[in-house]
């Protein structure tokens, strides 16, 4: 759990640079990419990582301009990237700007329990970690490279002139 805003804004800097390089390598075609009918596509799933910058902070009383939660899933890739860079930018003005370090102890409903606002922002850069998981499978699926996130990826280890680790 986050003790400071700024705590938050470090790893929210990776975190959400890290998400960036996965929705920037995203292509119109693979948004459609899914593991069966049942489940969410490529591009929901990208959808639903942007969208929960509203979707979530808005419970807390956070007020910025982000790509909104009910809104459909764009078909441009470029689209939904863009919307995440813009969505997590007005995010962090207004953590700047509305916020302080006591904020992190408010209470707020939150999918009918209470959570300290320092709780909902240790599970927002988890959610999307998770979700990125899901997107870089199925880029893999899609047949698109994949960028390393927390090392290398496979595409980046050849770039570098070597192999990747074995399995």
């Amino acid at each position: 759990m986050f003790k400071t805003i700024e705590e938050f804004l470090t790893n929210w800097g990776h975190e959400s640079g890290s998400t960036q390089k996965v929705l920037n390598a995203l292509t119109d075609e693979s948004l459609t990419q899914e593991v069966s009918p049942d489940d969410r596509t490529l591009g929901r799933i990208a959808w639903h990582v942007v969208t929960t910058l509203d979707e979530m902070m808005s419970r807390t009383g956070l007020e910025f301009e982000g790509a909104r939660h009910d809104t459909p899933v764009p078909a441009s890739a470029d689209e939904i990237a863009e919307a995440y860079r813009s969505s997590s930018a007005a995010m962090v003005a207004a953590i700047k700007g509305q916020w302080t370090d006591a904020t992190l102890s408010e209470v707020k409903d939150m999918y009918g329990e209470q959570w300290p606002i320092a709780t909902v922002l240790g599970i927002l850069p988890s959610h999307q970690t998770h979700h990125r998981g899901q997107m870089t499978v199925l880029m893999r699926q899609a047949g698109l490279s994949v960028p390393g996130v927390y090392g290398p990826s496979r595409e980046e280890w050849a770039e570098f002139g070597g192999e990747a680790p074995e399995l």
